[in-house]
């Protein structure tokens, strides 16, 4: 059922992709926002606690809807195990904007491709040059597919499936929410939602990282990873694009920033007059656009390839 469930809703996905901004999404941010109204008084704990509210009004519900479904029907629990994946799943969500940009990149048109990465990321592109806009093009879709695609497949194969994938999507938006605005930065308030998100999201970071790594280069995906990924100021976003851009043959990401400061904290030397070894592989290109789409396919096949291995291996 599991493995028919997430087929189903990656086929309606295709079909008639949920946006960004549909009632659904719309009513958990403002939920989001009122509890953050209601429990911020400026303590870690209250955040603590605003999270676990949160993340209950949500879960507690899906999962006694999936437990009624069972009792009455094999079949009901199945429609609503498809919905729910559905609901949590992004495959296409953002998929419009990069395929924008890579259209606008092969067509020579920079400025359309700079308007359409500073809608997606919220990001000042004005300066940014071909090569940077491909990078950061690249490195949003990886995460994007990440936290939208494969951390939601990891939880729903856990006990109570669709009550697991409401719960990473709601921990992964409360993460973003509680700590990236300007009013909410440097607060103790979304501390607890950082580092709870942080351990929820450490098994499928480096499933990901390793599907990768099997559909692309394997050798220079696995030595980007072990050699780069601790540079990175985000522990996770440092083994998915270490380890995609090694996959991909494209260096991503700006880690030796982050590594020249530890040094230089550690040595008390001067940052200028530090050198890093540069990651390996090729600036990034518009061509290097479609390897990417085709590292992310390559992925998600490959997911559902040992899902229904393992559907098939618990039916026999």
């Amino acid at each position: 059922m599991t493995f028919l469930s997430i087929l189903f809703a990656l086929l309606i996905e295709q079909l008639k992709p949920l946006r960004a901004d549909n009632v659904i999404y719309m009513q958990i941010q403002t939920l989001a926002t009122k509890i953050e109204a209601s429990f911020n008084a400026g303590k870690a704990k209250h955040g603590r606690l605003g999270w676990w509210t949160m993340v209950g009004l949500l879960t507690v519900p899906t999962a006694l809807i999936h437990y009624l479904c069972l009792r009455f029907s094999p079949f009901a629990a199945f429609i609503w195990n498809v919905i729910i994946v559905y609901l949590t799943l992004g495959f296409r969500r953002y998929s419009h904007y990069f395929t924008s940009i890579q259209l606008a990149l092969s067509s020579g048109d920079e400025d359309a491709a700079r308007r359409f990465l500073a809608e997606w990321t919220h990001r000042d592109t004005s300066d940014m040059d071909v090569s940077e806009i491909s990078r950061i093009t690249i490195e949003s879709a990886l995460i994007a597919t990440h936290r939208n695609v494969f951390g939601v497949f990891f939880w729903f194969l856990m006990p109570v499936g669709p009550a697991c994938a409401v719960m990473y999507r709601v921990a992964e938006y409360l993460a973003r929410a509680w700590t990236e605005p300007d009013h909410m930065k440097n607060e103790e308030f979304g501390i607890y939602a950082t580092k709870v998100f942080y351990w929820i999201d450490w098994i499928p970071a480096r499933l990901t990282a390793v599907a990768f790594a099997v559909v692309g280069n394997f050798e220079d995906a696995v030595y980007s990873w072990r050699n780069y990924a601790d540079r990175w100021a985000d522990e996770v976003v440092g083994i998915i694009l270490s380890a995609g851009g090694g996959a991909l043959g494209v260096r991503l990401g700006e880690p030796e920033e982050k590594a020249m400061v530890l040094q230089a904290d550690a040595s008390a030397v001067d940052v200028d007059s530090l050198e890093l070894e540069s990651q390996p592989g090729a600036e990034a290109s518009p061509r290097a656009l479609q390897s990417a789409v085709g590292l992310v396919w390559r992925a998600l096949l490959l997911w559902m390839l040992l899902l229904l291995l393992l559907s098939f291996a618990i039916w026999v």
